[in-house]
């Protein structure tokens, strides 16, 4: 490959989960190959690696009834991965791409059959989503790993029922509320800034316990003229819980940042929520035209407010808003 395409970049190996002791060993059998093994095909010692590729997956299951996430098994499939990496000298700054990063291992696992895997259809999948992104960079930080990318392992599986719960971003075309909380990511451009909150969960709890109590907590990026901040309200248990008001305080601005327009961006039970719209219309398997349309109308990302001009004082600006449990937000800051 490489001598028909010096800029080529190949990487591997896409092992499942590190977590486990198996595909820890492959992992780190391929980097010892690639390390000092016998090239086959020159018979020198080691291959060319220009990125690491591995999975990792959550775990979630069905607990009296009601679906409980399992986000600490992902996480510690991201960590064994980067202490596999960082052990080898010669690779440890090599970007690393989670090849397969979701909430549990099987796309084609249907709710119906499945039922761990309703969350697929709501607003858990982008609230779990927006929590893993998080800890992704804060692991990465701690472990000095290169994070280069996440993918998703999701496909369309035409000439399925309606919100049928395979791990889809959408349903018939219409698109689910996980591919809005990428709209929202995809909204946020500059370099990742701190963020401090009291009501998190902190990352090494989650790692050995998961979300069991609301993680309330936010990821922020900034550039010239503009600061994005998503912030949600998370839980491994999928129950109805209260709504949390939150305060979010973004000091630092420039001095001439004085007029700022903010525009808020919501996915929850009413806002960019094509599953409970059509649940409302009595679950049709053939809606009418009138229906879809309503439908395709709901998929879209909403803002929860109209844009407002807002004023910073001191360089500093004060914003409340109310999330209610598994619900993901992105404000906007613009000047």
């Amino acid at each position: 490959m490489k001598r028909a395409l010096p800029s080529a970049r190949i990487g591997g190996p896409a092992t499942t989960g590190p977590a486990s002791p198996q595909a820890a060993a492959f992992l780190r059998h391929f980097l010892e190959h690639c390390d000092h093994g016998t090239n086959f095909g020159n018979g020198n010692a080691g291959a060319p690696l220009d990125f690491i590729t591995y999975h990792a997956k959550g775990r979630p299951s069905v607990v009296d009834g009601r679906v409980r996430m399992g986000i600490a098994k992902q996480l510690q499939d991201v960590r064994e991965g980067f202490r596999i990496v960082r052990s080898f000298a010669k690779f440890r700054d090599l970007p690393i791409i989670l090849s397969e990063s979701d909430p549990e291992g099987c796309a084609a696992c249907s709710a119906r059959v499945y039922p761990q895997n309703s969350y697929r259809n709501g607003t858990l999948y982008p609230a779990y989503t927006a929590v893993m992104l998080k800890n992704i960079f804060e692991l990465a930080d701690r472990e000095q790993a290169n994070i280069d990318g996440t993918l998703t392992w999701a496909f369309e599986f035409e000439g399925q029922p309606y919100f049928d719960g395979f791990r889809t971003l959408a349903t018939n075309g219409i698109d689910k509320p996980v591919l809005n909380l990428f709209r929202m990511l995809g909204m946020m451009q500059g370099s990742r800034v701190k963020t401090e909150n009291s009501r998190r969960i902190p990352l090494l709890s989650m790692l050995a316990e998961g979300v069991q109590k609301p993680d309330v907590d936010s990821l922020a990026v900034a550039r010239d003229r503009e600061v994005s901040v998503l912030t949600w309200h998370y839980c491994d248990e999928d129950v109805v819980g209260v709504a949390t008001k939150v305060r979010l305080v973004i000091s630092g601005l420039p001095k001439n940042a004085k007029r700022l327009l903010l525009r808020q961006y919501r996915i929850d039970e009413d806002h960019s929520n094509s599953w409970t719209t059509w649940k409302s219309m009595g679950s049709p398997q053939s809606p009418s035209p009138e229906q879809y349309a309503t439908l395709e109308a709901a998929s879209q990302l909403h803002q929860s407010d109209s844009p407002i001009w807002v004023s910073s004082k001191n360089r500093e600006m004060t914003v409340d808003v109310t999330l209610p449990r598994q619900s993901v937000s992105l404000l906007q800051l613009s000047w």
